[in-house]
């Protein structure tokens, strides 16, 4: 095979991870803003029999207190991108400000973050998680999307104090500092922008992981309380009855597959632009 062969064929892999996954993602944002308009049933009332099984009156049959199956799924969709959009703006937020706060620190300062994150970053995201949910009174959807946020912080801040201190070597970094401009201008104008196309591709990653931990949140009781209808909430509700009605353990894992699939190869395609290199050496 030639190398114009190679490269038309590695473009077409790039594009076929970028549209499938952005076909994804897209599906389940267009079922949340769906619920917000419109639900097969209201999510919270009887509509039918005790685990009936699918039919055309409910698509994916119904729950064990007899509730619309499918709108629970649906539910779930508008819940999942809640806490993968809210996770990643605060951990993009406390991560990103104490990145750069660590690159343009002194030494000393910048070790004693650097060992900090380390430690962070050594703990299992869940468990920080579950540490940040234990210490607070009541479990819920604000306080499950503020810890897995806290919790994601610390990477995103290592990998943002790693980029900035790679910028900063920069020739052109010297002749800003040289000219007299201000450290807030190089923040800002030299940067960020040219950490942005890498941290966006880390915060595609991050969502995906946020969205696990909050369904193994909620299959632990530490997530989103009743009536939100959680996946990872379906989920454990759902193993009693594994054999008698399948589709409530299966419908909600292949939902859950689904999104972070998705957003893993849109992930993939996005760092494929942001990074042109890749196309050619993989």
């Amino acid at each position: 095979m030639t190398s114009l062969d190679q490269t038309v064929s590695l473009r077409r892999d790039h594009s076929l991870s970028l549209w499938v996954g952005a076909f994804l993602v897209g599906l389940h944002v267009v079922i949340a803003l769906l619920t917000l308009v419109w639900t097969p049933y209201d999510p919270t009332a009887m509509s039918g029999g005790r685990l009936e099984p699918p039919s055309l009156a409910h698509w994916a049959g119904t729950d064990r207190l007899g509730r619309d199956f499918f709108t629970q799924i649906m539910i779930g969709s508008r819940i999942a991108l809640i806490v993968g959009v809210g996770a990643v703006a605060i951990g993009a937020a406390i991560g990103v400000t104490l990145g750069i706060v660590a690159a343009f620190a002194t030494k000393l300062l910048d070790d004693a973050l650097a060992a900090t994150l380390d430690i962070l970053i050594a703990f299992p995201t869940l468990l920080l998680a579950m540490l940040v949910v234990a210490a607070s009174d009541t479990a819920s959807l604000g306080t499950a999307i503020l810890a897995l946020g806290i919790a994601l912080s610390a990477i995103v801040a290592r990998l943002t104090r790693i980029l900035a201190k790679r910028v900063l070597l920069m020739d052109y970094i010297t002749a800003a500092r040289t000219s007299g401009t201000s450290w807030f201008a190089i923040v800002f104008v030299h940067v960020l922008p040219n950490i942005w196309p890498t941290l966006s591709v880390n915060f595609a990653l991050q969502f995906g992981l946020a969205v696990i931990a909050e369904a193994s949140l909620s299959y632990l009781g530490l997530g989103a309380p009743p009536p939100n209808a959680s996946w990872g909430r379906l989920l454990q509700e759902a193993q009693g009855t594994v054999y008698t009605a399948p589709i409530g353990a299966i419908a909600p894992g292949i939902a859950l597959v689904s999104l972070v699939i998705g957003v893993n190869l849109l992930a993939d395609g996005l760092r494929d632009i942001a990074d042109p290199t890749r196309r050619v050496s993989r």
